[in-house]
C-alpha cells in the first residue's frame, strides 16, 4: 500500500492509494483531490512552476475548480514526476513520424494495475467471467503502450485459456469468436476502430454473447466517422445491440468506459470538468461543449489535473460524451469521433 506525505503548516499529511480506490462519495472525491494537489504542488517540479506562473496560492484552493489544471501538451516536452523514485515503465503516445510523442513516466505500475483491474471490476464484475479478445494492431506494433500493457494484464487474469491476442490474423479471430459466443462464454473484443471495421468486412456477425469494445479511433488508417455513424456500422456487423467505448491516454492511469451510445462513466477515483474554451480558468454548465479537464488520482506519482485536447460535454449525473478535438492539435488514441 503506497503510502504519500507532504507537509503543510508545519504538519504532515498522508495519503494511501487505498484511500483513493476506496472512494464512495463525492465529499471524499474532493477531500482526496485537495490532498492530492497540495502533494503534487509541493513535490512535482514542473507542476510547482506550472502553479507559480497561474500565481495561485495553495492555501486559498478550497475547491476543484480552483485547483490548476496542467496542459497535457507538458508530458510531451517535460518529465512529469512527483517523485525522484527511478521509472518502472514509460507509456509513450502513438505519433506519426517528425510528431513528438507523449512520455508519462510511471514510477509505481502496481497502482496503474490497481486502477485499471478496480475500474474493470466496477463496469464489468469479476475478469474471471470472460474470455478476453484483443484487435490491437497499431499498439501491437510499438513499443510503450499503456493499453497493451493494460489489456495484456487483463487477458493473464481471465484465466482464460481462449483470451488472446490477434494481428493481423483475421480468419482465426473471426472462428474464435463464433466458436466462443455461440458456446455461450461471455466475451469481451477489444479493438482499435479500423480494425474491427476491417473484421466486418471480411465477416458478418450475429453475437450473443459478445460485448465489441472499440478504442483509439483510426490511426490515419481510415476516414474519420461520426459516432452514430461508426457505431451504426459497428452493431450491424456485430450483430449487437450497442458498442462499448473505452476513453484512456497516455497521460491517465484510469480509464472511463460507456456501455453504449458514447455515454462515459468514471471509476470512482476519476471525475471531468468541463472548461470554456473561451476562457481555460472558467467551467461551463452541464450540456454545454467544452474542453475536458480530467482529474485522475491513480496519477499521484505524475499530476492528477489534466487539461486534455478534447472537447466534450458532462451530464447531470457526471457522465460525459466525447464530442472531438480542438482545432491544430494531432489526433491520436483517446477513443475519439470528430464531428
Amino acid at each position: 500500500m503506497p503510502i504519500f506525505y507532504f507537509s503543510t503548516f508545519e504538519k504532515k499529511i498522508l495519503i494511501s492509494t487505498t484511500n483513493i480506490f476506496s472512494i464512495s462519495n463525492q465529499k471524499q472525491f474532493e477531500k482526496i483531490a485537495l490532498k492530492v494537489f497540495r502533494f503534487q504542488h509541493e513535490n512535482n517540479l514542473v507542476y510547482n512552476e506550472f502553479c507559480n506562473l497561474m500565481n495561485v496560492k495553495v492555501h486559498e484552493v478550497k475547491s476543484l475548480q480552483q485547483i490548476p489544471f496542467l496542459p497535457i501538451q507538458f508530458f510531451k516536452s517535460h518529465s512529469v514526476v512527483s517523485n525522484k523514485n527511478p521509472f518502472q515503465e514509460t507509456f509513450t503516445s502513438s505519433g506519426t513520424s517528425g510528431i513528438i510523442t507523449s512520455r508519462h513516466h510511471v514510477t509505481d505500475t502496481s497502482i496503474y494495475e490497481e486502477s485499471y483491474q478496480k475500474g474493470f471490476a466496477q463496469f464489468y464484475g469479476n475478469i474471471e467471467d470472460y474470455a478476453i479478445l484483443a484487435l490491437l494492431p497499431s499498439y501491437l506494433e510499438r513499443e510503450g503502450s499503456s493499453l497493451i500493457y493494460m489489456v495484456k494484464d487483463l487477458i493473464e487474469a481471465s484465466n482464460n485459456t481462449e483470451s488472446g491476442f490477434y494481428l493481423h490474423n483475421h480468419e482465426a479471430l473471426i472462428n474464435k469468436l463464433i466458436t466462443l459466443d455461440t458456446s455461450g462464454q461471455n466475451v469481451i473484443l477489444i479493438g482499435v476502430t479500423y480494425a474491427l471495421l476491417d473484421l466486418i468486412e471480411k465477416h458478418q456477425f450475429q453475437l450473443k454473447n459478445t460485448f465489441i469494445m472499440e478504442t483509439g479511433g483510426m490511426k490515419g488508417k481510415r476516414k474519420e466517422m461520426i459516432r452514430e455513424d461508426l457505431h451504426h456500422q459497428l452493431c450491424k456487423g456485430f450483430g449487437v445491440s450497442a458498442i462499448h467505448s473505452e476513453y484512456g491516454m497516455t497521460e491517465l492511469l484510469s480509464q472511463a468506459y460507456s456501455l453504449g451510445e458514447g455515454i462515459f462513466e468514471c471509476p470512482s477515483w476519476m471525475q471531468i470538468l468541463i472548461r470554456d474554451t473561451e476562457d481555460a480558468l472558467s467551467y461551463i454548465e452541464n450540456g454545454k461543449t467544452g474542453g475536458i479537464n480530467v482529474i485522475d488520482l491513480a496519477n499521484i506519482n505524475s499530476c492528477s489535473f489534466i487539461a486534455t485536447q478534447d472537447l466534450g460535454k458532462k451530464n447531470p449525473n457526471n457522465s460525459f460524451e466525447v464530442l472531438g478535438r480542438f482545432d491544430n492539435s494531432d489526433i491520436r488514441g483517446c477513443n475519439l469521433m470528430v464531428l
